[in-house]
């Protein structure tokens, strides 16, 4: 018999985090982002569950996207990191793949090309990551135009740098970079709005929302949690109590005796741990739940499994159901006591951890 420790995935929940997305992305049409294998959840999984909502996907590169065709699903699907290769290009044509070009090598791969795609620019509002700058936007279109690539061209894209921080004046800034810039094509469409984008009051989410995280109930704001949002957990993680034990006063648990009874406490080892993609550097005090009872994890993680006070908790066995994350404790909660975001924590989950679609009489029929 295999483990049980297991991811179970709630597409129903998905599904209501996306049209929660439209909801607030108003009159924008919002693409599924479903990049690093639909943020851990499975990105054909993922894709399928939204197939009869989502216009259009969004995925980092050309693998991703060949992903969704191999799923089955016809819908355009851009891709946010444009291509790596020249040969890319021609792969993108007639595959409705979208690329997003923002330097000047794509560029010369595109207008080199004798098949060219349907693409966006990238432009560089002030994340300096990618994109052209707004000065040289102006060039780049007439180059698009003198070589006749400019009616093959979707629109413009943006990217915030600190949309987390509803309190940062920069997604303004860039805002107002963006409009100015593009605002010489105004028939052309436009796209900016993250995940964060969608719950700052007042910001123009444009022709094309990106939601990410959000569909998978993470939160994409700095101090919030999912559920504080109106964000469903998509992905719980649970795995099995392996044995208990007391531990005795004085006595320590786990590698480096790091922590230490104070006084005798019934403690339980979880079959989960960093090989798993649980973080390592969660520590004593990070929440779990047993039975919708909150516990405790005490002392470090190990790579296959971790230890947890059960103070809590008289009367668990052997064999029960411990919850790392889901609806009892927030993905959320765990990354602000690892020192990371649910982003991390839910890409970061390893193949030895199956997912499991979690049964719904309100399930999309079909949904894998």
């Amino acid at each position: 018999m295999p483990r049980s420790t297991v991811a179970r995935i709630d597409l129903q929940a998905l599904r209501n985090n996306y049209l929660k997305a439209c909801q607030r992305a108003g009159s924008a049409k919002a693409m599924a982002v479903v990049k690093a294998d639909g943020y851990g959840h499975g990105i054909a999984r993922v894709a399928s569950a939204l197939s009869d909502l989502a216009p259009k996907y969004a995925v980092a590169c050309i693998e991703e996207a060949w992903a969704i065709r191999d799923a089955g699903l016809a819908q355009p699907v851009v891709l946010l990191q444009g291509v790596h290769a020249a040969e890319d290009i021609a792969e993108c044509s007639g595959k409705a793949f979208e690329p997003v070009l923002h330097g000047e090598s794509q560029l010369e791969w595109l207008l080199k090309g004798s098949h060219r795609p349907t693409f966006w620019l990238k432009v560089n509002t002030g994340m300096n990551r990618l994109g052209f700058r707004p000065q040289e936007l102006p060039g780049v279109m007439e180059n698009l135009e003198k070589t006749g690539a400019l009616s093959q061209l979707q629109g413009f894209v943006t990217h915030f740098a600190c949309a987390d921080d509803t309190g940062s004046a920069m997604t303004a800034e860039q805002t107002s970079a963006f409009i100015k810039a593009t605002s010489p094509w105004p028939t052309l469409l436009k796209s900016v709005a993250n995940s964060a984008a969608h719950f700052i009051a007042g910001q123009p989410l444009f022709d094309w929302s990106r939601p990410g995280i959000m569909l998978y109930g993470g939160s994409p704001i700095v101090g919030k949690t999912g559920p504080e949002l109106g964000l469903e957990p998509v992905m719980t993680l649970e795995a099995p109590l392996i044995t208990t034990r007391v531990v005795r006063a004085g006595e320590s648990v786990g590698y480096g005796s790091v922590w230490t009874a104070r006084q005798d406490t019934l403690m339980g080892m979880v079959a989960v741990g960093y090989g798993d993609g649980y973080p390592r550097h969660a520590g004593t005090d990070t929440p779990a739940a047993v039975d919708g009872r909150r516990i405790r994890l005490i002392g470090r993680v190990s790579m296959d499994m971790l230890a947890v006070d059960l103070s809590n908790a008289p009367g668990v066995s052997v064999g029960d159901t411990v919850e790392l994350w889901g609806r009892t404790v927030g993905v959320d909660e765990v990354a602000t006591c690892a020192g990371t975001i649910s982003y991390e924590l839910l890409t970061g989950l390893t193949s030895r951890v199956p997912r499991i679609v979690q049964p719904s009489a309100r399930q999309k029929p079909g949904a894998r």
